[in-house]
């Protein structure tokens, strides 16, 4: 993700990640992590003897414990309660298993352990562990509550809570970045043949898709830079996933004030596809012997490009204009999908942001879309209900482009006419 400095209005952090050298896509391996014993006492959680634990594990018991002190009476009140199982009571505070929790662990433990924060005690006075530390730092990102709360269920402060996750965003930032990267040809042959077998599309290599990370600003920074179509004061994220709702490349740090349109043309992937550097693979042959190269999908927000198939829009549209349609929204709605289940997983990109520092705020957005992969790549799963039950991005009214590239309107004409019907596929 290289970082690109915006001289006019003040230095504005981008994190792009088609600016970078495109790199191996080889997946991460998890390490083996110890295993958790577990005692339950009438469908409630109970905390195992001191000596049945393992070394990380007090932090962890300490914060259950906590955690319903502070939510007794809410609880009684009838919001969601924890799951009494302690595997899905972890997955509901930290949206990851122990397993990927440890290996999340040892990504960031030496730059936690060699140069920790000043002062990182917690109020019993001891030192606290790079798991208590990665704890905080991923309940402060998955609950997206604010720092004081999230210190009282810890233990710590507030200003404890505002250092351990901006160590852990760093090193995460520094240390997790092969967890999002373009695919390597041969993966992507892999992701082409599954999008294919989904929606039928030859050479779809991916869904694109935007949304807006809401936020307020102090008085002296609030302009209509950062003011968007929805009077909201947002920055974008726009996201490319895989068939896996895989991130495979992201673009943050812009004024939600964009077109989306604009927002694309800003990243260094379309720079990329533009210079043929990008979406260059092996083409696929028609019935009919014409060219189909290699594109993703984009909603009418996106310009119609030879690389970037979008839908149809017109009264009475042709029986293979439908069929088109239909399955170009079931290969784009991977994003759609992608980005519900980011906000919903990682819910401080869903809530308002209260005065955020706009430097640091693509750092936040870019370790989010790191977590996320990193949850896949290790095949976990999030507890049911985590994905937003609604848009992304409600509130906004949908854009339309009605930018067509004419290059573009061959190639979708192209791929409409390669498309068996659905009846056909029925039969």
């Amino acid at each position: 993700m290289a970082l690109v400095n915006k001289p006019k209005k003040g230095k504005r952090k981008i994190r792009d990640s088609g600016e970078r050298e495109i790199m191996d896509s080889r997946k991460a391996k998890t390490k083996d992590p110890s295993k958790v014993k577990r005692a339950k006492s009438n469908g409630s959680l109970a905390a195992l003897p001191a000596d049945l634990r393992g070394p990380d594990t007090e932090w962890w018991y300490a914060f259950l414990s906590k955690h319903a002190e502070l939510h007794k009476d809410a609880e009684s009140g009838g919001s969601v309660p924890v799951p009494s199982d302690e595997e899905e009571a972890f997955r509901y505070f930290f949206r990851t298993s122990r397993r990927t929790f440890d290996y999340i662990c040892s990504i960031v433990r030496d730059d936690l352990i060699s140069r920790p924060p000043s002062g990182l005690i917690n109020i019993e006075g001891r030192l606290l562990s790079v798991e208590k530390q990665v704890a905080i730092a991923m309940r402060r990102l998955a609950s997206g509550d604010s720092q004081v709360s999230v210190g009282a269920a810890f233990g710590v402060g507030q200003s404890t809570v505002s250092q351990v996750t901006w160590r852990f965003i760093e090193s995460m930032e520094e240390r997790a970045r092969h967890h999002l990267v373009w695919p390597d040809q041969e993966r992507m042959e892999d992701i082409k043949a599954r999008l294919e077998a989904l929606s039928g599309l030859p050479n779809c290599c991916g869904a694109i898709d935007a949304t807006h990370i809401i936020m307020t600003l102090p008085a002296v920074e609030s302009s209509e830079d950062w003011c968007d179509p929805a009077k909201n004061y947002s920055m974008f994220l726009q996201g490319i996933v895989d068939d896996e709702m895989r991130f495979i490349d992201i673009v943050t740090g812009w004024p939600g004030s964009l077109p989306v349109s604009r927002l694309l043309k800003c990243s260094g992937f379309h720079k990329l596809c533009e210079a043929g550097k990008r979406l260059n693979g092996p083409v696929r042959v028609s019935g009919e012997d014409a060219e189909i190269r290699e594109f993703i999908v984009g909603d009418m927000c996106y310009p119609l490009l030879p690389w970037l198939m979008t839908p149809y829009e017109a009264e009475n549209l042709s029986a293979p204009m439908v069929n088109f349609n239909a399955r170009q929204k079931t290969a784009r709605m991977l994003g759609t999908r992608a980005l519900a289940r980011l906000k919903g997983s990682w819910r401080i990109l869903h809530k308002v942001m209260w005065r955020p520092d706009k430097n640091k705020l693509p750092s936040i957005i870019l370790v989010c879309c790191l977590l996320h992969n990193i949850i896949l790549d290790c095949k976990d799963e999030l507890l049911t209900g985590i994905q937003l039950p609604v848009h992304h991005d409600t509130g906004y009214k949908e854009e339309n482009c009605k930018q067509e590239n004419p290059s573009g309107k061959v190639m979708r004409e192209t791929v409409t006419g390669h498309l068996p019907t659905f009846e056909a596929v029925l039969n």
